[in-house]
């Protein structure tokens, strides 16, 4: 039987090692995998016991073919009826590379068609297609002009080992993380009784896998089903006789395990963790606590020496870095609690690796899934101990960042009381107070959305990185919120609508609180994240005068001001803005507090023109426009010192004789011209619309009440 198995990139020789050790013979690498001779025992044997193997596929014929009516007359010619019958179901997929036929779901389809089309020449009948639980899979594989034809030995995805509670996804592959833990040396380091710890267990992969490694414990040996159990050649006894000695090894082995620890601060996370571990009968082998890595202690993991290895996150964002870069500071802590020990880490990072204060004494490439990553191994000695705090720049940011620490417990003392005072969930902590340190600090209930504004030309940039860093180990120490729940972000002056354009594509909206109203935030994907906080008495104003009243909102952002005035009773509520997304956004608030239907429009349309056309009128207008503006859908461009007054006439024209016109913005510097006192009632309202967490000066935003005279 010729077989071919495909792995994790970067464990092909690992695996190339297992197979022989299984019994398979003649093994050659390819760049998709292994291919090898085995036996039908040896092939039940890999599908059960290998640790690193994804598929095991049975070769079952291969042709050249030039287009997709070769690749379908080929597969018709092949025995099908050998390997299914017409009464079971099958499922069909491919894979292509550098093929001529380059589209893989035609290409499965074209295979699903010979295969049924020939069972239909032979019993006029044909099996049914079932892509979820089929009872056979077949797999085509193209490279350039040649098709190879596959059964699925193991009826799927074999990393999937059988102990994980149903519905439940590692975000480490379990072949991936048992093939780490054989390049960490963990069956000899275990069979000298050392144990093993990951202070960041999160679904507990490494702890399962280990304790099946160290117990001679197949990976499979809970795994239900394989794809071969319902192939025509299956053979009964074959496979029965492997898994009672599989069972026979395993009751021996599960006396050899060594004490395995595992930690995490997530509880949802060990109590799936701990479901697993009582799944796979480990319960006495294997202990999980719910713990921060900086409250994991050498002392309670009751071994001297051992294995300590860890998938910490990595991620690709700025502020993602800035916060990570001290939770790798803080494994390296952990870590000099370990002597002796021997350590792996795997990062895609290599700046993160190098926080951890030790000299990787090996690196190697895997492939996590589509990211490349690279696995670090560590011996845990004095002598390769590196001190990051030897950097002069990072000495005197974190000497500098000491008066940091101090205004911000100074503003968490009187912001903080105020804020629990009036019941303000989502306020400004921190905004420059510093001028070495020009962060802005704000927190949206259970989040913290920092922003670093870029420093001046005159500072070295070095040190300006250093004190961001230590700032966000200044904020992380002081603030109760747990480090994946920080938001880092670089501000810069924008131009045109650079401050609304997407950032991210994670989608990934929070819930809030203000005033007694809920809206949708965005931490991450944008500058801004949907709601300005320092409007936020702006915005209770409109709704103590919106009842009965007609309201329009321009240049609508998220719609925050648009869900005050209904709250607030408004008889109609109309939102303008250009962008679709944020109109969108809107709907969703609106509605998020019960407000819908044709009494709440949302128009998409550049505000000035749509001025400019519209002969309604309103009683209430809330206008907060953006400094500058060059969208490619609007001609021309508005700067808000230059176009304001044209934009009050155009406004004021759809203001009912008694209603009332609120205007703000953000400009620094800005002026009002002074022909709008002439024209109109103008009352500053600056000063009004100004809460605790911004008062300083020059205030966040300028804000005026204007009225028809007379």
């Amino acid at each position: 039987m010729k077989l071919f198995i495909t792995v994790p990139g970067g464990l092909e020789e690992l695996l190339k090692q297992e197979l022989a050790e299984l019994g398979a013979e003649e093994i050659a690498l390819t760049q998709a995998g292994i291919s090898c001779r085995a036996s039908l025992e040896t092939s039940y044997r890999i599908c059960l016991w290998s640790r690193l193997a994804t598929r095991v596929l049975l070769l079952l014929g291969e042709a050249e073919v030039d287009n997709e009516q070769q690749l379908y007359l080929a597969a018709r010619q092949l025995p099908w009826e050998d390997h299914v019958s017409v009464e079971q179901s099958i499922a069909v997929s491919c894979t292509t590379r550098r093929s001529l036929l380059e589209n893989s779901r035609f290409a499965a389809l074209r295979l699903k068609d010979a295969v049924v089309d020939r069972f239909r020449d032979l019993e006029s009948r044909r099996p049914d297609v079932d892509p979820e639980t089929p009872d056979c899979r077949f797999h085509l594989y193209l490279e350039k002009n040649r098709a190879f034809f596959y059964l699925d030995l193991g009826g799927g995805s074999l990393h999937r080992r059988g102990y994980r509670i149903a519905g439940t996804e590692a975000p480490l592959k379990e072949n991936l993380a048992a093939a780490l833990l054989l390049r960490s040396g963990w069956p000899e380091i275990a069979a000298k009784g050392g144990g093993l710890v990951d202070p960041m267990c999160g679904s507990g992969t490494f702890l399962l896998e280990a304790a099946a490694m160290a117990g001679d414990l197949a990976p499979r040996l809970g795994r239900e089903s394989f794809g071969f159990m319902r192939w025509k050649q299956h053979q009964e006894e074959v496979w029965l006789r492997l898994l009672q000695e599989a069972k026979r090894r395993a009751a021996a082995g599960c006396r050899k395990i060594p004490f395995i620890t595992g930690f995490d601060q997530d509880a949802a996370a060990v109590g799936r963790t701990r479901q697993a571990v009582l799944q796979a009968g480990l319960e006495n082998r294997i202990r999980v606590k719910t713990a921060a890595l900086t409250a994991a202690t050498a002392e309670q993991l009751d071994q001297e020496k051992g294995l300590c290895i860890i998938n910490p996150p990595y991620g690709e964002r700025l502020g993602d870095h800035l916060v990570l870069k001290r939770l790798y500071r803080q494994i390296g802590e952990f870590w000099q609690r370990l002597p002796g020990w021997q350590a792996g880490l795997l990062t895609s990072d290599a700046d993160l690796a190098r926080q951890v204060g030790f000299r990787a004494r090996r690196s190697t490439r895997v492939m996590n899934g589509p990211l490349e990553c690279r696995f670090y191994q560590f011996e845990l000695i004095p002598e390769l101990r590196v001190s990051a705090d030897t950097d002069p720049v990072r000495q005197q940011a974190v000497r500098q960042a000491e008066m940091f620490r101090n205004r911000l417990r100074k503003n968490l003392r009187r912001i903080g009381k105020w804020a629990r005072r009036s019941r303000v969930s989502c306020y400004r902590l921190y905004d420059r107070d510093l001028p070495e340190f020009a962060l802005a600090v704000d927190r949206y209930q259970d989040w913290l959305h920092v922003q670093e504004y870029r420093p001046p030309a005159r500072v070295d940039g070095r040190l300006a990185e250093a004190r961001f860093e230590a700032a966000i180990d200044v904020i992380l120490d002081e603030l109760d919120v747990p480090a994946e729940n920080v938001v880092c972000k670089q501000r810069q002056r924008q131009k045109g609508s650079r401050q609304y354009e997407r950032r991210s594509t994670r989608d990934e909206f929070h819930q809030v609180k203000e005033s007694g109203l809920s809206f949708w935030v965005n931490l991450h994907d944008y500058l801004d994240t949907g709601l300005f906080l320092d409007q936020r008495l702006t915005r209770e104003k409109l709704r103590d005068m919106a009842a009965g009243k007609r309201f329009l909102n321009l240049f609508c952002y998220t719609g925050s001001a648009s869900v005050y005035a209904a709250a607030g009773g408004a008889e109609s509520t109309t939102s303008v803005d250009l962008s679709q997304t944020y109109l969108d956004w809107a709907g969703r608030n609106l509605r998020l507090n019960g407000f819908h239907g044709r009494r709440h429009q949302l128009l998409r349309a550049h505000c000035l023109d749509w001025l400019q056309r519209e002969k309604s009128s309103f009683d209430l207008i809330f206008l907060d426009p953006p400094t500058f503006s060059n969208s490619k859908r609007f001609r021309g461009h508005f700067d808000i010192q230059e176009d304001h007054l044209q934009l009050l006439r155009l406004a004021m024209a759809r203001l009912t004789k008694d209603g009332r016109l609120v205007f703000s913005t953000n400009r620094r510097n800005f002026q009002l011209d002074e022909r709008a006192t002439e024209l109109w009632q103008v009352e500053d309202w600056t000063e009004k619309t100004r809460s605790e967490d911004f008062n300083r000066k020059p205030p966040a935003h300028r804000c005026w009440l204007l009225r028809h005279r007379g």
